[in-house]
């Protein structure tokens, strides 16, 4: 098979994923857009397995079937709770990849220059394509590969952090070793004495030292991090691996990596700059773990939290002519969605106005929210973005808070050393009574007091957010 038909079966699949990437930003299109992916990853696949430097069948597809059943397995088992740390797994795997990926480049071109001229035109496949290359674009490939294991190092290990940390199996705080920053900056300045000296000798103990000062790198950067950003840095990795793949792509020449790795890359840095701006946090400071945090003590919070039962919150809701329904992480662990959409059909019934409001960081993973109230069957028209709706609450009845705190929390407002000190928040408050769907009175999962659980128009309605719900449904009426 000829480098033409591969050729085009890659520009295919790469105007696929651009049409998958750009269905994924709207709920009615994001189905069709996961088949438009589909296809594209499964004629990039056949193409590379059929085209050009195509050997190792059997090894290929053993590879491909038990991946494919691990995936499935996971696909099927992992619960809505799980996709966050899912995903950040998933992460790890890409920039693990790249890092064998590329050592595999770099022993190969180790192999090829020691070839001699009747051994480097008898050479194939990727071994071929490095006997074509001159001095100059063998150095740039070094280049390449460097970047492509380093940046694939540090979203190895700072995926696996970030899985731990969403996983509960490491402390959500941000923790960093004694110097801090210091550290980081070291490992990244050995990083780039180890880029000149591989540049030079094409060694392989440059590459050794870069790879254990990133791995160090994507390990302390994470767990300098702490579980309020965790969703920056889930869409943070997600471009690093973007970058990661792209950097290999151009390794390998495969300009389908190029293309994908890129369109990743940048979309998940986009995504960060968007989730940042919506914190009204700057990207270098959360990336880096701190840099420009608030100082300071924080206000107390005064007060007591008013505790309410289902025939309360019956009573309101019956009243009442407008809802606003705020759905958080507690309502994911809970696996209340069901019930809310249950809810939402009763009150529509009655002839009110019930619609959700999203912030653009609820929950652990971008659109998290938005997935599991379409896995519902909530109406795409009533689920309002935090700018769309946010102006609403004074004229609201009703704001129910399920399984939310910082997105909610005034302090955002009031509080200029709280750590979410500027950050937009859903301004609840405004309306005229609050319910607030909550296990206990636990600071939830960044640890931070919130004053909306104290205020005169707010009433704490504990318990499990389903079981909850579930006590309150036949009192709708």
């Amino acid at each position: 098979m000829d480098f033409g038909f591969t050729t085009a079966a890659y520009v295919v699949a790469a105007i696929l994923f651009i049409l998958s990437l750009g269905g994924l930003s709207g709920q009615e299109s994001a189905k069709r857009a996961v088949w438009y992916g589909i296809a594209g990853m499964a004629l990039a696949v056949a193409a590379t397995l059929i085209g050009p430097g195509a050997g190792l069948w059997l090894l290929s597809l053993i590879l491909i079937a038990a991946g494919g059943a691990i995936g499935y397995q996971l696909a099927t088992k992992v619960q809505m709770t799980q996709m966050p740390e899912l995903v950040a797994a998933m992460h790890s795997l890409v920039g693990l990849a790249a890092v064998f990926v590329g050592f595999n480049a770099h022993i190969e071109m180790g192999n090829v220059m020691a070839m001699d001229d009747a051994a480097k035109k008898a050479a194939e496949g990727f071994a071929a394509l490095l006997a074509k290359k001159d001095s100059v674009e063998i150095a740039i490939l070094r280049v390449e590969v460097f970047l492509g294991i380093f940046i694939g190092a540090v979203t190895f290990t700072g995926s696996v952090i970030a899985y731990g940390k969403l996983a509960g199996r490491v402390d959500s705080a941000a923790t960093k070793l004694p110097g801090g920053h210091m550290l980081n900056a070291a490992a990244a300045a050995i990083s780039v004495l180890c880029l000149i000296w591989y540049f030079n000798t094409g060694g392989f103990m440059p590459m050794f030292f870069m790879t254990l000062a990133a791995l160090f790198i994507g390990y302390h950067l994470i767990m300098g991090i702490g579980g309020a950003d965790m969703p920056v840095v889930v869409s943070m990795l997600n471009s690093y691996s973007g970058w990661a793949a792209a950097a290999i792509g151009f390794s390998l020449g495969n300009d389908l990596l190029i293309v994908v790795g890129a369109l990743v890359g940048s979309s998940g840095a986009i995504l960060s700059y968007i989730m940042c701006k919506a914190m009204n946090r700057s990207f270098i400071s959360v990336i880096l773990g701190g840099f420009g945090g608030p100082a300071g003590e924080q206000m107390a919070v005064e007060g007591e939290q008013i505790a309410i039962e289902a025939e309360g919150v019956a009573a309101a809701l019956n009243d009442a002519d407008s809802v606003i329904i705020i759905p958080g992480y507690g309502m994911a662990v809970a696996q209340a969605q069901g019930a809310v959409s249950e809810l939402v059909k009763k009150l529509r019934a009655k002839g009110k106005n019930v619609r959700f409001a999203i912030h653009p960081v609820a929950g652990r993973l971008p659109g998290h929210m938005n997935v599991l109230l379409a896995e519902a069957k909530v109406p795409y028209d009533i689920v309002m973005e935090m700018d769309e709706i946010n102006d609403d609450f004074p004229d609201t009845d009703v704001a129910i808070v399920i399984g939310s705190n910082d997105i909610v929390n005034p302090a955002a407002q009031d509080d200029p050393n709280s750590p979410i000190a500027g950050m937009p928040v859903l301004e609840c408050w405004k309306a005229k009574t609050v319910f607030v769907s909550k296990r206990g009175q636990g600071t939830g999962y960044s640890g931070i007091e919130n004053p909306l659980f104290f205020k005169d128009n707010t009433r704490m309605f504990y318990g499990d957010a389903k079981a909850s719900l579930d006590k309150l449904l036949p009192m709708i009426d």
